[in-house]
């Protein structure tokens, strides 16, 4: 198996039954003071749907709060479909940096729902 990101997402449309290609992502991580966020990273969905490339594979992470911003409404706007979320945040606490954390996102238009995957 080859190196990949120490945090990965890929998205599933399921009002599709398929993966969302083309959804900008972006990783953040919450700065000491509680108010601020700093982006570490920025990619775009691949025709599988996953961001596999955030992160160079030997990025080491702190623990904190992290952020992954999906901007979903020009993927919607692109398949001819209104959106009620213009972009969809998720928040998680990155306890074990010697883990690999991979944050999915299951989508449609007017819901989405997300798991700590594997």
């Amino acid at each position: 198996m080859s190196a990949i990101s120490p945090i990965t997402t890929h998205i599933l449309d399921t009002a599709l039954g398929r993966p969302a290609a083309g959804v900008s992502v972006s990783l953040s991580r919450l700065k000491s003071d509680q108010k601020h966020w700093e982006v570490l990273a920025e990619g775009l969905t691949n025709a599988d749907g996953r961001v596999t490339d955030l992160l160079p594979p030997e990025t080491e992470l702190p623990p904190g709060i992290y952020r992954m911003r999906f901007a979903v409404a020009p993927y919607f706007e692109q398949l001819g479909q209104s959106s009620f979320y213009p972009e969809v945040d998720i928040r998680f606490h990155l306890e074990h940096p010697d883990q690999h954390y991979h944050i999915p996102l299951l989508l449609s238009p007017f819901g989405f729902t997300t798991y700590r995957g594997s």
